[in-house]
């Protein structure tokens, strides 16, 4: 399978399209972009939804593990490894780690994750990009920067917001966090 970097490189070169021109439609600066096709590191989760839109993909190309046409079963013991998304801005890894919960789902317009967030982060970058995202806390607490507001959320707690407006989510303290999370992003 080809990794998330190795996919954009091929659709950037079916497109013909250079790192200059994947920067000024995704938004990105020139640097990010190269910094993003030279890592072997995932992209964070706003980057790749920005790179999506400008290649005219939807995210979900870049995590496919296959095409399966009918519903996708994740059975608790299965579930894959996580996918870490880095930052585009910093070479430092992301608090967050993501399972995918339907990698396998041809033609999805939701992506569904499973998220452990780290304690102890916060000097993350805020996000925005395109789309919806719905997060409900599984377990610990979190604390959700959304535009100038912040909300804690608790066990049960759930949030719904537009993602195009500067958003990050965080552990609340330092016993880390697990949430759902679905992320919509149009195509």
């Amino acid at each position: 399978m080809a990794t998330v970097t190795e996919k954009i490189k091929i659709l950037c070169a079916d497109r013909n399209m250079s790192a200059e021109e994947l920067a000024v439609g995704s938004g990105l600066t020139v640097e990010q972009v190269r910094r993003i096709c030279e890592s072997d590191r995932i992209p964070s989760l706003a980057s790749l939804i920005k790179i999506a839109r400008a290649l005219g993909v939807r995210l979900g190309t870049f995590l496919d593990d296959s095409e399966e046409v009918g519903p996708v079963l994740n059975r608790r013991n299965e579930t894959e490894g996580p996918v870490t998304f880095t930052s585009h801005q910093t070479s430092s890894n992301s608090h967050m780690d993501f399972i995918s919960l339907a990698a396998s789902k041809a033609g999805r317009n939701m992506e569904p994750f499973l998220i452990h967030i780290q304690a102890g982060s916060g000097k993350e970058c805020t996000s925005t990009h395109e789309g919806e995202e719905f997060l409900y806390v599984l377990e610990g607490s979190i604390r959700v920067q959304y535009g100038s507001e912040q909300y804690v959320l608790q066990q049960g707690d759930s949030i719904y917001y537009d993602s195009i407006v500067d958003h990050l989510v965080t552990a609340n303290d330092e016993a880390g966090a697990t949430i759902l999370g679905v992320v919509y992003s149009p195509a």
